[in-house]
Formats: C-alpha cells, sequence, structure tokens
C-alpha cells in the first residue's frame, strides 16, 4: 500500500510538471531529500526515479524555459571545478570500489547544484524551493518530533521511518538540517507569498520549530546541541532586545532540563570532558591521522580513504568496584573509522586543493549574502523580503557548517540546495537591478512621443 501511495504521488507530481516546469525540479528536490525509494518495499527501489526527475528538470528547462539573460556565476565555475576534481581523486582513488559507490551520488547533488540556480528566475521560483526544502525535510523531522514527544527518544532508538541510517535519516545529520532550517522556517511565516502569511501558517511554522528543536533531544546527538546554542546566539545578535531575550532563553533552557530524559543529559555531559567519551577521543584521532595522510598526500585519497587509518589511543573511564569508584586509563586500538567531520573529510578525500575549493565556495557564498542583506536591509515595498531572506539563509548556512565540524556532511545535497539558493538570490536580484537600470530616469511623456512621431 505504501509503494502504489508512492508511485501515485510521483507519477501525479510528473504529470503536473509537464504543465509548470519547474515542479520537475521541485520533483527531484523532493527525491533528494526524502529518499521515497528508501521508504519504499519494492517498486521505487527498481526505478531509477532521481535519474528520470533530473533528465526531466533539465529537459524541461532546454525546452520551455526562458533562458534569457541566463548566465553561470563565479560560485556555479567553483563547484564544477570541484566536481571536476572530485572525479579526479575517484578514479585515482585508493580504494576505487568505495569510492566508484560514493562518487554515484556526490556528482548528481552537484550537478544539480550546478544546474538549479539557472532555474531561480524569480521570487516565486525561489520561494517554491525554499518551501520545498522546508516540507520536504518536516517530512522526517515531524515524525522524529512526534516520536520524541510521545516517547523521549534515545541514541541509536529514534526510528526515522526507515532502518537505513543515512543521509538526513541520520541522527546527527536531520539534527543539523532541523536546527539550520529554523530561520528559513520563520521568513516563510512572515514574508511567504506561496502560503500567505495568517494564524494557521504561522502556527503551522512554530509547530514546525518546535519539532525541530526536539530531533537533538530524540535523537541525542551533541551535535545537535551545539547548534542550538548557535542559533540562539545568531537570533540574539540581531535581536533589538537582546539583553532581555538573552537572559529569559537562558531560564527557559534551565527551566527545561528536568523535563530532558535522563539519558540525554547523561550524553550531554560527555561534551565536557572527550576523553571519558571513546567516540570524542576515536574523532581526534582520526583527525590527527587526517592531518598527517595529506602531509604525504597532497591530492587525498578519494572517496572513503578513511577505511585504511589505524591508530592508538588512551581514554579515561571510571570504574566501581569493592575498592571503591576510581579513573583508569585503558589503551585502545582502532582502525577504519570515519571522519565525523566535513572538514576532516573534504581534507582528506580531495587534499588541500580540492579543500580550498570546498572552502572558497562557502566563504563567497556567505560573503555575497551578506552583502546582498546589507544593500536591501532599509528597502521597503516589494523589496522588503530580500534582506529577511538573506539573513535566513546565512543563518542556515552558518549552523549548518558549525554542525558539520562533528559530522561528515560536506557534500550533502541539502547544504548544496542552501548555496543554489543564495547564488540563485544573487543573480535574481543583480538582473532585477540590471533591467532597472537600463529603464530611463524620465520617460518621454506622451505629448513628447507625439510630436516626435
Amino acid at each position: 500500500m505504501r509503494d502504489l501511495f508512492f508511485v501515485v504521488f510521483l507519477g501525479a507530481f510528473f504529470l503536473a510538471g509537464l504543465r509548470r516546469p519547474f515542479l520537475l525540479v521541485a520533483v527531484y528536490a523532493y527525491i533528494d531529500i526524502v529518499s521515497p525509494q528508501r521508504l519504499s518495499y519494492f517498486l521505487l527501489n527498481s526505478i531509477p526515479i532521481s535519474f528520470i526527475a533530473f533528465v526531466l528538470a533539465v529537459g524541461a528547462w532546454l525546452l520551455v524555459d526562458d533562458k534569457k539573460d541566463c548566465r553561470f556565476s563565479a560560485r556555479q565555475v567553483i563547484l564544477l571545478l570541484l566536481l571536476a576534481w572530485c572525479g579526479y581523486t575517484t578514479a585515482t582513488a585508493d580504494f576505487p570500489i568505495n569510492a566508484a559507490t560514493k562518487w554515484g551520488w556526490v556528482w548528481k547533488a552537484m550537478v544539480f547544484a550546478i544546474f538549479l540556480p539557472v532555474t531561480l528566475r524569480t521570487r516565486l521560483r525561489i520561494e517554491a524551493l525554499a518551501l520545498f526544502m522546508v516540507l520536504c525535510a518536516s517530512t522526517i523531522i515531524i515524525n522524529g518530533g512526534m516520536k520524541t514527544a510521545l516517547s523521549g527518544g534515545g541514541y541509536g532508538v529514534l526510528n526515522l521511518m526507515v532502518d537505513n541510517n543515512s543521509g538526513l535519516y541520520e541522527g546527527s545529520i536531520i539534527s543539523t538540517v532541523a536546527i539550520s532550517l529554523i530561520p528559513l522556517i520563520l521568513w516563510l511565516a512572515q514574508h511567504g507569498t506561496v502560503f500567505p502569511p495568517d494564524w494557521r501558517v504561522k502556527l503551522f511554522a512554530y509547530a514546525l520549530c518546535l519539532a525541530c528543536l526536539l530531533m537533538p533531544i530524540g535523537t541525542e546527538a551533541r551535535t545537535g546541541l551545539v547548534c542550538i546554542a548557535i542559533l540562539a546566539g545568531l537570533m540574539l545578535m540581531r535581536s533589538k532586545r537582546r539583553f532581555i531575550y538573552g537572559p529569559l532563553m537562558a531560564v527557559a533552557a534551565l527551566a527545561a532540563i528536568p523535563f530532558l530524559p535522563a539519558s540525554f543529559t547523561q550524553r550531554m555531559s560527555t561534551i565536557e570532558n572527550h576523553q571519558s567519551d571513546e567516540s570524542a577521543s576515536t574523532r581526534l584521532e582520526v583527525w590527527k591521522w587526517t592531518l598527517g595522510y595529506v602531509k604525504e598526500h597532497p591530492g587525498g585519497g578519494g572517496f572513503d580513504n578513511y577505511l585504511q587509518n589505524r591508530f592508538t589511543y588512551v581514554m579515561q573511564e571510571r570504574v566501581v568496584d569493592a575498592a571503591g569508584s576510581r579513573m583508569e586509563k585503558r589503551v585502545v586500538t582502532d582502525h577504519g573509522r570515519a571522519y565525523h567531520s566535513a572538514y576532516f573529510e573534504m581534507l582528506g578525500e580531495q587534499g588541500y586543493f580540492g579543500f580550498f575549493l570546498w572552502a572558497l565556495l562557502h566563504l563567497t557564498c556567505f560573503i555575497r549574502t551578506e552583502a546582498i542583506r546589507r544593500m536591501y536591509r532599509k528597502r521597503e515595498g516589494d523589496e522588503a523580503w530580500v534582506a529577511p531572506f538573506a539573513l535566513a539563509l546565512q543563518q542556515g548556512h552558518v549552523i549548518y557548517m558549525v554542525g558539520s565540524l562533528f559530522v561528515g556532511i560536506a557534500y550533502q545535497p541539502f547544504i548544496f540546495m542552501m548555496l543554489s539558493l543564495q547564488i540563485g538570490l544573487d543573480t535574481y536580484l543583480t538582473r532585477k537591478r540590471k533591467i532597472a537600470a537600463r529603464q530611463p530616469l524620465f520617460p518621454a511623456s506622451p505629448v513628447a512621443q507625439g510630436s516626435a512621431a
């Protein structure tokens, strides 16, 4: 029954795209974020729906869409260079089979990110993509938020509709994405036009924000707690009453502690001492190994080259026996541990050049979005939405990048879509300014036009 529902839903979506071609872009975004083939038992697993959606989206753009003033931005060129470099490191990878498997989905995400900005020619399209990103992710977030509210969740326990613990269905990743979406959700509730803001839209938005905040609790992802702290700091920076809201937020956080699951507070307490937590200690050793690896292999080792790491470290653990409670040191030997950091993932797999391109892409997007925010912050009327939207994208971007310090999400399709939104917003506004500049400052009066005729 579930398979039949997804087939009918996607079929209807594809048919609607024949009349409104941009919906085919939205279909691909939905497939990339939700991965309905993972939720299907059989039917969708046997059909390359992602490839079909991409071909239809690109084909519709080539055949139907207006390509006037269409141009590549410098950031799309950087993405193209990064794509080519990833292809090169895949061809020379330390683990060719594993690298080819990861390359199979990474190149699609990057190619779509290069293509997507050229389709974002109007405010409606930009808003529609932002709305689709929020609603698609909300199918996972609402499910997880409800289960957390009813059962409390737990580390590795909260079921997000699938048993496959990858993509947005992994606890730390969905926690990071959920918190990074909150600024965008609040913008849609305030400035959205697809669903004009009223009490129903705002009620849903606030409830969805609550579900987003529940995700780190349900998954017990320490990364999510860090992201919440960053979100609070960013919002206080832009608040005119930060000295009032700041203490109130601190009091609310302290008041919520007794209501949190005991397992959550115990896990969060390990942030203070990484030596007593095996997961944190392992990450530090992997990062040290990565720095040593790139010194010997500046070009990187290709996707999944972490499989060759091997290290020994000392960690502290509490022992309780007849002699009492005490801390003892234990020697641990480990190997083949993942990076658990987008920064070290990119550095180890793509080397110094790949890391430079990746960092340049994110830094340039941040700078350009900040420039847009400053340029339009005092605009009113039809342009009043621009500065708040740029700020929401910027805040979401910062939260994601902070969260990615502790999670290997350098190539996630979600962040590439967020970057595409920033690029598309920039090119759209640049195009509008050029059109406005072409218009004469003093249009000829009807009388003058008649005499000239």
